[in-house]
């Protein structure tokens, strides 16, 4: 998903606040990574040779945690779960280079449930799904051959009989941008509309929703590209099928969009 997708989150950690210092950090992120790492083999918030990392075959996989976290009750009447994004060298350009840890918080004591590769938490929310669980609503993003695509997703939460919690997206809302691809964004002259970006989660204005701003074409614009009545694009890569038509750069609208997370019905805010 790039990076797509920075968070603002208060984030308990072990029932206490995790602190700005410096210091504290580190001692954090020590007692999160000695979890699943040897003390030896801590070097500040890095792992350099994780255990049980997946698929690691003969190599020693680091794993070096980052700011993105998010913490909730993520799964339904169960204890509060720590979700922290890592960079870990194993992990290729498909899962964006890292994932995310797991750790569910129980009696005091932070327990690793399980590592989640290409499942960053870069920017996202938490919301009250009921009384006894949270959503966790992110912006994802990847981009490969020059496509950015975005989306936003709900983060599901599933726990095993062994207690490992694994992480599957849910998506709601999905846009891509063939600007870097093409030259510029294509639409098809049957669609009544077309998402090329995904922007700026935040809560709703009403529960159990959330709002995002969105880099589109309307049905009047892509009426307009149809009628030729925007000028071609500066530089174009390759040529368009039957039915198609640029969206030049500039060109798109911008605008909220609300998310109704129960519904799951999209449109824009006002």
């Amino acid at each position: 998903m790039p990076k797509q997708f920075p968070a603002v989150v208060a984030l308990a950690l072990a029932g206490a606040c995790l602190f700005a210092s410096p210091a504290r950090a580190d001692d954090a992120d020590r007692a999160l990574l000695s979890t699943f790492c040897d003390a030896a083999d801590i070097k500040e918030s890095t792992c350099t040779r994780a255990r049980n990392y997946p698929d690691a075959g003969n190599r020693e996989c680091d794993v070096k945690l980052t700011s993105d976290r998010h913490s909730g009750r993520f799964i339904a009447a169960g204890n509060l779960l720590l979700v922290v994004n890592y960079e870990s060298g194993c992990e290729p350009h498909a899962t964006d280079n890292g994932g995310a840890v797991v750790f569910e918080q129980s009696g005091g004591k932070t327990i690793f449930r399980s590592f989640q590769p290409g499942s960053q938490v870069n920017d996202c929310i938490t919301l009250a799904k009921s009384a006894q669980q949270d959503w966790l609503m992110c912006i994802t993003g990847h981009i490969g051959q020059g496509n950015l695509e975005t989306g936003v997703a709900e983060f599901v939460f599933t726990q095993d009989y062994s207690k490992n919690v694994s992480i599957s997206p849910d998506f709601l809302i999905t846009a891509v941008d063939s600007i870097r691809a093409y030259g510029a964004n294509v639409v098809t002259c049957k669609e009544r509309s077309k998402y090329f970006e995904i922007s700026d989660i935040k809560a709703g204005p009403r529960p159990q929703t959330v709002t995002v701003t969105v880099r589109h074409a309307d049905a009047a614009t892509i009426g307009k590209a149809c009628r030729k009545g925007f000028p071609r694009p500066k530089e174009i890569f390759g040529k368009l099928s039957r039915g198609e038509a640029y969206v030049p750069e500039g060109y798109e609208k911008r605008g909220k969009f609300i998310i109704d997370l129960v519904t799951r019905k999209v449109g824009p805010q006002g």
